[in-house]
């Protein structure tokens, strides 16, 4: 199948920034805005959690290793809690985002997770969540529903939790400690994000450890993101008040003395208030890590995104490959075009971290089978500009972020978010854009089965050269032929 259309030859964009090497805060920093999204914070909570924490360690007499473990663990602390987003957007229909916050502040898990009482681990579950719901009506409000008509509808699904559901609750923090390694960070660090919601009084998740059986920094974590939770919705003192209430229960003793300590004379919350510009946070945290100028490899770097995209991806059961999916379709579409091999590998990070800016999107959207209301699609059509403004905090990453926040623009200037036409798209915008239609075509979907490739070029057919790139399409078929052929 040929296409041949003057629309269709990218215009070259010549572009000389170096992706090399890059400062390992710099992009984890940044990297960590994406996390907030997902949990439905105030943005910038990882980074005041990280200044908060970090200034926490260091009165409390840990060493350089510990702080700069801690450091890592603080900004990177939520990167499992997409996994849980369509579990948990079931049971509040679709206020996930509102339930996480609201779990920061309340204790619904260790209300029942006792063992030494004799309760199965099945039972506590199901007791926390009669638990939750009670909670949960408060979340009703921020919906059309009646309290009454959620709690009937929620209590419904408290129900006995099978065997294999079991781990359900606890897998965001085993993913969250798996993705730590795959960066290729300190088992520490991983243990402390793994460990963040245990309690001292042994209530906690999701190995009810008791007191000193809870590593450090963990400790520490859980007190950094308790106070600027607390600190965005009532303010410091609240924060700190609150902190006071919980110590010995939540919280060790003695780190609660430190941070109290912090607090009087001044100098806890400095730079890291939600009121306070982001950028200004930013550059406290970029202050702290105590190895300044760590330098990131090309491999590293590829982990990092490779990462990032699998906790893009774990949002939904329907998209739990598509970042990596896009990624190997694009590189493909670049070996067979010709490109070098560096502008092959930008092509495959701009891939990977496409969708960075789908974590936004309430999981009860992504997953709705029906037709978008006009205010769920104004919601999806600004997931690539915000995957750019995320990008975009990392200066190495400039042409990334404009590569990777173009791929649902078209030829013809109907695409999205900005209406860009041919002459403003490189040939890496219309490798991925091509890249990223073939891949979702090819996946199974709420509303549909998956496509076979007779299906595909049918559809994608009709787009080209209107729409999509034809070169870019031309060396996607012959890739995939070459492929089979070689099977």
């Amino acid at each position: 199948m040929i296409f041949r259309d003057s629309t269709s030859i990218a215009k070259p964009q010549v572009f000389r920034e170096e992706t090399g090497r890059i400062d390992m805060p710099e992009l984890i920093s940044a990297l960590s805005f994406a996390l907030d999204l997902t949990e439905g914070a105030v943005p910038g909570h990882a980074l005041r959690s990280c200044v908060l924490g970090m200034r926490i360690g260091a009165k409390a007499g840990l060493s350089q290793a510990e702080l700069s473990d801690l450091y890592y663990a603080l900004l990177l602390k939520d990167i499992g809690q997409t996994s849980n987003a369509a579990h948990m957007s079931g049971i509040v229909d679709g206020q996930s985002h509102l339930y996480l916050a609201q779990s920061r502040r309340e204790n619904w898990r260790g209300l029942h997770a006792t063992t030494r009482l004799g309760i199965t681990p099945r039972e506590s579950i199901r007791r926390s969540l009669l638990a939750e719901q009670k909670a949960i009506a408060d979340i009703s409000l921020a919906s059309s529903e009646e309290p009454f008509d959620l709690l009937a509808r929620i209590g419904r699904r408290v129900e006995p939790i099978p065997p294999q559901q079991e781990d359900a609750f606890t897998a965001s923090w085993d993913r969250s400690a798996a993705i730590i390694a795959k960066i290729g960070l300190s088992y520490a660090t991983a243990e402390a994000v793994r460990a963040i919601d245990e309690r001292w009084d042994g209530t906690g998740q999701p190995g009810r450890w008791l007191g000193h059986r809870i590593p450090m920094l963990a400790r520490i974590a859980a007190i950094a993101q308790h106070l600027d939770v607390f600190a965005s919705d009532k303010g410091p003192d609240n924060a700190i008040a609150v902190m006071r209430t919980r110590s010995g229960k939540w919280f060790d003793p003695e780190l609660v003395k430190v941070a109290a300590s912090l607090h009087r004379n001044g100098t806890l919350w400095n730079g890291c208030l939600d009121i306070l510009p982001e950028a200004e946070t930013r550059a406290a945290v970029l202050d702290l890590e105590p190895r300044a100028g760590l330098k990131l490899g090309p491999e590293r770097i590829d982990r990092i995104c490779e990462a990032f995209s699998d906790v893009v991806d774990a949002k939904s059961p329907f998209t739990v490959v598509h970042s990596l999916g896009v990624a190997d379709s694009a590189m493909m579409i670049a070996e067979t075009m010709g490109l070098s091999p560096k502008r092959t590998q930008f092509v495959r990070r701009a891939a990977l971290l496409h969708d960075l800016g789908k974590l936004r999107i309430p999981t009860s959207v992504l997953e709705k089978q029906g037709k978008l209301t006009a205010e769920e699609f104004m919601l999806v059509k600004q997931h690539p500009a915000l995957t750019k403004k995320i990008l975009g905090r990392i200066p190495a990453f400039r042409e990334l972020a404009q590569v990777a926040g173009s791929h649902h623009e078209k030829l013809d200037g109907t695409g999205y978010p900005n209406n860009l036409r041919a002459d403003d798209l490189s040939m890496e915008m219309r490798i991925i854009a091509v890249a990223d239609v073939y891949t979702a075509l090819s996946e199974e979907r709420p509303y549909r089965e998956s496509l076979d490739l007779a299906q595909i070029t049918a559809i994608m057919s009709k787009d080209i050269p209107g729409k999509l790139d034809a070169q870019s399409f031309e060396a996607l078929l012959s890739a995939l032929e070459m492929n089979r052929a070689t099977a």
